[in-house]
């Protein structure tokens, strides 16, 4: 089971992934459903 350390660690990680994949992308804003396929490859790419 992680430590309560090891889950912050895996939080901010997650964030900043999120970060990169906004600030490298060509766009300004996001439609709703663009965020949320964002956060289905982040989800994806964590579970395999």
């Amino acid at each position: 089971m992680p430590t309560e350390k090891e889950y912050e660690v895996s939080q901010l990680a997650t964030i900043y992934e999120l970060r990169l994949l906004f600030s490298e992308g060509e766009k300004d804003t996001y439609t709703r459903e663009e965020i949320l396929e964002f956060l289905d490859k982040i989800a994806l790419a964590k579970k395999g």
